[in-house]
């Protein structure tokens, strides 16, 4: 998606601090971080939201990145959250699909 600034991260044509990076996922920092350690993880094929996932084994690829994710950042032992925001009334505010990786700091419920 031309438009997409997920996408255009990607694509190198917006940088990013990146975190990890495979054939099909990239995680990387929050620019506005909610929390001290707040890590996007994304799949590089581009859909608008959660809504459009179809095949399993994208969310359950992003799911397990995050967890690996959440290891090597050393918030296993204390925990951390995972949030996938769809659609306006859930918060999403960039079309792609995008899993927030939160830790760090005790996290309060409910959320928002």
């Amino acid at each position: 998606m031309e438009n997409c600034l997920f996408c255009k991260i990607i694509q190198g044509q917006i940088p990013s601090t990146k975190v990890y990076e495979d054939e099909s996922v990239l995680a990387f920092r929050d620019i506005a971080p909610q929390a001290p350690i707040h890590i996007l993880v994304i799949p590089k094929s581009h859909y608008d939201s959660v809504r459009q996932v179809s095949n399993p084994d994208v969310l359950g690829t992003l799911m397990i990145k995050a967890a690996e994710i959440a290891q090597a950042e050393g918030l296993d032992s204390k925990g951390y959250r995972l949030v996938c925001n769809t659609g306006q009334d859930g918060g999403q505010t960039v079309d792609h699909l995008h899993i927030h990786l939160l830790g760090g700091r005790v996290m309060t419920w409910p959320p928002g």
